[in-house]
């Protein structure tokens, strides 16, 4: 099969889609047949070498979108399922962003049914990032909430998810995006600093650090989104970072939220398998509005 992967770290340059073998499902296991997988900060943080693994192959890609082909034993899906899945991994030969993978059965949930695959692949790791960062601020109906970078893949999902659940959600963004961010139910907007011990608790999807500490009153709470990064606890605020898992009970309320209408999943562009490289680029320059989508 074919699969995007990076062998000497690097910039988009580096990106190489070489033939590899098709990899088999164990117990507990299946494999899915890739209709497409997102691309992700993360990636490039692999292709940089960021996560170690320098001489070896490392494969890209943690969200997918296809359908099962084959599985091992004890699992409970079957040939032809549409599905999605997290598959989470820094340093491994071959990730989503191939012809095939082979995930956990527990990772598993079943495809939407109301968006096509390519738009269903944007969901797993941002979706899940957001609903186990807020499984960690445990917000209370009715208190506040600010989400950094609350136009970005995460901090999207987390304004849908907090506003669903009672929380004031005050979205921090670029000007341009106010309107947007009002639209996933964002009660309130700022474009720049929020004043000191102005809200319950943050979600720091842009990963501002120090300052949106700042910003959290005393004995509030602070989530980052990349682990082990978050700030030192200070005047009682509570830190912590999460540290995505892969959870198919939780992706699967996920895909019933968009059935519902109740998350709206973007696609900035879509690429051939082929161009990976391209789509690295792409990254790199920012400025990308919804995921960038790889197609074997």
């Amino acid at each position: 099969m074919r699969a995007a992967v990076v062998r000497s770290f690097g910039g988009p340059e580096a990106v190489e889609v070489v033939e590899t073998e098709i990899p088999e499902p164990g117990a507990r296991q299946v494999r899915i047949k890739v209709a497409a997988a997102a691309l992700n900060p993360v990636d490039a943080g692999v292709r940089a070498g960021f996560f170690g693994g320098a001489g070896q192959q490392i494969g890209f890609g943690w969200d997918v979108a296809g359908t099962v082909d084959a599985t091992g034993v004890a699992t409970a899906w079957s040939v032809g399922d549409e599905v999605v899945a997290l598959d989470p991994g820094m340093v491994r030969p071959a990730g989503t962003h191939a012809e095939y993978v082979v995930v956990e059965t527990d990772a598993v949930a079943k495809a939407p049914r109301t968006v096509d695959a390519v738009h269903a692949a944007t969901l797993p790791l941002n979706g899940l990032t957001a609903v186990q960062a807020l499984d960690l601020l445990e917000p209370a109906e009715g208190q506040s909430l600010l989400v950094t970078g609350a136009a970005g893949a995460v901090g999207g999902f987390a304004v849908q998810l907090a506003a669903r659940r009672g929380i004031s959600v005050t979205a921090l963004a670029r000007p341009g995006d106010e309107e947007f961010v009002r639209s996933l139910g964002a009660a309130h907007f700022t474009s720049g600093a929020v004043g000191a011990g102005g809200v319950d608790a943050v979600l720091d999807a842009a990963m501002v650090g120090e300052p949106a500490l700042e910003w959290v009153r005393d004995g509030g709470v602070y989530v980052g989104v990349r682990p082990g990064a978050h700030p030192a606890s200070a005047r009682g605020v509570r830190t912590t970072s999460v540290a995505v898992t892969a959870d198919g009970a939780r992706l699967a309320e996920l895909a019933a939220l968009v059935d519902r209408g109740a998350l709206t999943l973007r696609v900035a562009e879509t690429y051939p398998l082929e161009e990976a490289a391209k789509a690295h680029a792409r990254l790199e320059e920012g400025g990308v509005r919804g995921r960038l989508v790889l197609i074997p």
